[in-house]
């Protein structure tokens, strides 16, 4: 009987080291220092500058902290209604050197995302649930994208169904940005190209959620390198959630998937701390208002010159990270 007991609670303490080790798999955080930064170049003498900047801000998974801003003027900080993004506006005049350099910086704690794990999510607001289930300009929901699908069994459970077209857009689509047309998540587009990279990805995954009656929503921000230190941040990288009653927005990252097949199981439903989000959406429309159409998507700065939006060839950004840890 004692040797029955002892073994039982053996059993016991290696649940609650199990628990434990789960509990700190869990917790995997990334604390660093994020810059922003970009110059304008062959501005027109005296010319009237608009510019807008994403803010990162705190959410259930990162927290953020602003530092130093050098800014060539006052600037306005706003939230668009929609999505409730923030933003950063100033306005300045060209000078004689047709440059304006600007930066911000941000000290950033980014926590790993496990959504799979969340219970008791709860409903959806009516207003988001409608937001996140409507076609977006080159989202739609109907015609040419639900045809890939014709051959695919669906049930009514939304995490399976979501699993399902998960695997459906890593078979579809590859990722190779050696070829013109990739970026602008146009899923009409990646249907017939069947590459691109992280935008592409995640919006065929967002038109097939929503058409299945799924709400799926767009974000964007920056990766890091996996590994601790310092360095540059060589462009955005975004992915998408679905809204699952029983565990809130999950998180799926095709495109990372797709570059690596190890890692295909955890990206489904998981994010790595290795990130942050800038925003949220398509068809943004900042505030204050542009004079040019609704941004496809918004991380990097919005630039207008005399009321026309400035080339992104004349805008040369500056990105990095340094780790604390």
């Amino acid at each position: 009987m004692k040797g029955i007991l002892s073994f039982a609670a053996m059993l016991v303490c290696l649940g609650l080291a199990v628990e434990e080790g789960r509990a700190a798999e869990k917790a995997k955080t990334r604390t660093y220092d994020l810059h922003y930064g970009a110059t304008l170049k062959d501005l027109p003498e005296g010319a009237k500058v608009r510019v807008w900047l994403p803010v990162p801000q705190n959410t259930e998974h990162q927290s953020i902290k602003v530092g130093k801003r050098t800014l060539p003027s006052t600037p306005k900080i706003s939230s668009e209604p929609v999505h409730g993004n923030k933003i950063l506006y100033f306005e300045t005049k060209a000078p004689e050197s047709g440059e304006v350099a600007f930066e911000t910086n941000y000290q950033v704690k980014r926590n790993e995302v496990r959504a799979l794990d969340q219970k008791g999510a709860g409903d959806l607001s009516s207003k988001m649930r409608d937001l996140y289930l409507a076609p977006n300009s080159t989202v739609p929901i109907d015609g040419k994208p639900l045809e890939l699908l014709s051959d695919i069994s669906f049930g009514n459970d939304s995490l399976d169904v979501a699993r399902r077209l998960y695997d459906q857009v890593d078979t579809h689509v590859r990722y190779d940005k050696s070829q013109p047309g990739y970026g602008n998540g146009d899923v009409l587009w990646v249907c017939d190209s069947r590459f691109g990279n992280c935008t592409d990805f995640h919006s065929l995954f967002i038109s097939w959620a929503r058409a299945k009656g799924i709400p799926a929503r767009f974000e964007i921000g920056f990766p890091l390198s996996p590994e601790r230190g310092e360095g540059k941040i060589g462009g955005y990288h975004c992915w998408a959630l679905f809204y699952d009653a029983e565990r809130g927005w999950v998180p799926v990252d095709i495109s990372e998937a797709d570059k690596h097949p190890d890692m295909k199981e955890y990206y489904f439903g998981n994010l790595t701390e290795d990130r942050v989000t800038f925003t949220t959406g398509r068809d943004i429309q900042l505030v204050p208002k542009q004079d040019g159409p609704p941004l496809n998507y918004f991380v990097y700065p919005y630039v207008e010159v005399n009321g026309k939006p400035w080339p992104k060839s004349k805008i040369d950004l500056a990105f990095g990270f340094k780790d604390q840890e």
